[in-house]
């Protein structure tokens, strides 16, 4: 079954080329704005800015690491780079000077890794990011967000645009459902509620928000009514909405397209515990890698599905 089948959603377009498009459009309005690629502007999409800007725009090569480093100088001229490469890439190869030249000088740079989790099918998990978001998470001062369709990643590009400080926006490769129709609110560190619900709540960010939806159809046919959070804030996380789904649903259940160690789950449990405790449970990717195969084999084999997720809410329901 598709993902947003069960709950009604239709597919949209890829978070990355919703970010891309983005970004191109944002181009005018944000004069001091470049982009540092490290030779993938076709498949992140900041070649279609770098085509409307060429004079904004660098190439650095396969080399991920100088082309954080570049990124760090152009900031500290007083330029806004959109630093974007695969997540893998990006945030694994990179790490130490995303440490060194933008989140310890706190320079205003915009990292982007698209091509993230498991969901890049038959590329394989040399270039599966799945650790992103905790190496991001970990870094001082450094806004992380994590969107689920292509209306949210266009507000997200234009927030992180805006933020004053390093931040980083996780991309997916495949096409995903509409789950916001029309305007987006959007605020960073602030969860949106797109489903209503008061025997448990499900915090989930990327495509699991729309696997998550399709679990709460599932279900409410059972009289279980799942409030769903769109965290797609990871850091700083909407500390207010998680505790108050805590109080007012009792159960708590976080899915995301990633390991288990220093995701979105680590941070809501860590939320939870300092707030108000209750039974809690996981649907991620636990303590191994992917391989390659289908996207949706893959999500499936993996337990990233509706399924997976309802059943884990029985499971913190009894």
């Amino acid at each position: 079954m598709a993902l947003g089948e069960l709950s009604g959603l239709p597919m949209g377009e890829a978070t990355r080329d919703a970010f891309g498009r983005a970004l191109e459009e944002l181009g005018a309005t944000y004069p001091n704005v470049v982009t540092v690629d490290g030779d993938v502007g076709n498949s992140t999409r900041t070649e279609w800015f770098a085509n409307a800007f060429p004079e904004r725009g660098f190439n650095v090569g396969i080399a991920e690491s100088n082309m954080v480093s570049v990124a760090g100088g152009l900031a500290s001229c007083g330029k806004t780079p959109v630093v974007a490469s695969f997540a893998a890439f990006l945030l694994c190869n990179a790490f130490d000077q995303i440490r060194m030249s933008v989140a310890f000088p706190r320079l205003n740079v915009k990292l982007v890794g698209t091509h993230a989790g498991i969901s890049i099918g038959e590329d394989g998990p040399s270039q599966m990011g799945v650790e992103d978001v905790a190496l991001a998470c970990s870094l001082a001062d450094t806004v992380v967000m994590v969107t689920s369709d292509g209306a949210s990643t266009r507000a997200a590009t234009k927030a992180m645009l805006e933020h004053d400080g390093p931040t980083y926006l996780r991309c997916g490769r495949p096409k995903v459902p509409v789950i916001y129709d029309g305007d987006v609110p959007f605020t960073i560190g602030k969860a949106n509620t797109v489903r209503e619900g008061g025997d448990v709540a499900i915090v989930a960010n990327g495509l699991m928000v729309a696997t998550s939806l399709d679990a709460a159809a599932l279900l409410a046919k059972e009289g279980i009514e799942a409030r769903v959070l769109d965290m797609h804030t990871a850091k700083p996380i909407d500390e207010e909405a998680v505790a108050k789904a805590a109080e007012e649903t009792g159960a708590i259940v976080v899915a995301e397209e990633h390991l288990a160690a220093g995701g979105l789950g680590a941070i809501v449990a860590s939320t939870v515990v300092r707030t108000k405790p209750v039974p809690m449970a996981f649907v991620n990717l636990g303590d191994s890698y992917a391989e390659s195969g289908d996207p949706d084999g893959l999500l499936e084999k993996y337990g990233l599905t509706a399924e997976a997720v309802a059943a884990a809410v029985r499971g913190v329901k009894g």
